[in-house]
């Protein structure tokens, strides 16, 4: 008994350095590109949207055979919700994404620090926003608020997660050659595109909570607040759980229920039988 439990306390630590491994990809690549484009002006809005694409891309490369690669809290408990992923394992896979989050953009705030002290000398929201999302990309002109950014983040991950199911549900049609990663990749890109303006498509709780509070322990005070005073960290934490759960949800009313059922396909974000800690 011993034996077994060690075995799979073995197994989920090697899921959860999985997680926490993809999750870094993913940040170092984001807020690396935002750090670039905001403080050292190199690159645009396009440069930003094509480098997150390909921070997931390369995150789930890495993560991927380990645990579907979830990268995202979001995506995970929407997983356990509608796919059978074992509710034991979210807590676990949350705190390492988050984990991972946080470091990389530590990474970025150090390997930055002259570019963004040159750039915004107070650390103000002029360059939070390369570690964190904020309503309306930190605009007044806009007028986004913290409710604007909430209903932003549900329609954004919704949007993720019904294409993240359409994309790994083998009854559909699923790509091949294990261009998976690739094809999630571009969800993002097209997400980055078409739903940047109103809350800058954090889309992910690790996402955003992970480098703000990086960015928080490097000196941005204001880390937690959106431009008109409120607390706005928590947005981009609930509004993505909200959406992800609704994109799985219409993706099974929609589609999911009206495929065929096979008994060999393997359900996304499910860890092989042989290998579940479940």
């Amino acid at each position: 008994m011993a034996t077994t439990e060690a075995v799979k306390a073995k197994t989920l630590l090697g899921e959860c350095a999985a997680e926490f491994a993809g999750t870094f990809i993913l940040i170092l690549f984001g807020c690396g590109v935002v750090a670039q484009v905001v403080a050292g002006g190199i690159g645009d809005h396009d440069s930003i949207a094509w480098a997150w694409g390909l921070g997931v891309t390369m995150g789930i490369y890495v993560a991927g055979r380990m645990t579907g690669a979830h990268l995202n809290p979001a995506v995970t408990i929407a997983l356990a919700a509608f796919r059978g992923f074992s509710w034991r394992k979210v807590l676990p896979y949350s705190l390492a994404q988050f984990l991972g989050a946080f470091l990389a953009a530590l990474v970025v705030r150090w390997n930055y620090t002259e570019a963004l002290n040159k750039f915004d000398p107070g650390l103000t929201r002029k360059s939070q926003i390369v570690f964190s999302t904020l309503p309306g990309n930190g605009s007044t002109e806009l007028g986004v608020h913290l409710w604007g950014g909430f209903r932003d983040q549900i329609i954004g991950t919704a949007i993720l997660m019904l294409l993240i199911l359409a994309i790994t549900d083998l009854r559909n049609t699923a790509p091949a050659a294990n261009l998976a990663p690739f094809i999630v990749g571009l969800v993002v890109v097209g997400i980055g595109m078409a739903w940047g303006t109103n809350a800058g498509y954090a889309i992910n709780p690790a996402r955003d909570f992970g480098p703000r509070l990086a960015s928080f322990l490097t000196g941005y005070g204001g880390a937690f607040k959106d431009q008109w005073g409120d607390l706005y960290f928590w947005v981009p934490i609930v509004a993505p759980i909200l959406g992800a759960l609704l994109g799985a949800l219409l993706y099974d009313l929609l589609v999911g229920r009206f495929l065929p059922i096979s008994d060999e396909d393997e359900e996304p974000g499910r860890i092989p039988e042989e290998n579940t800690s479940a």
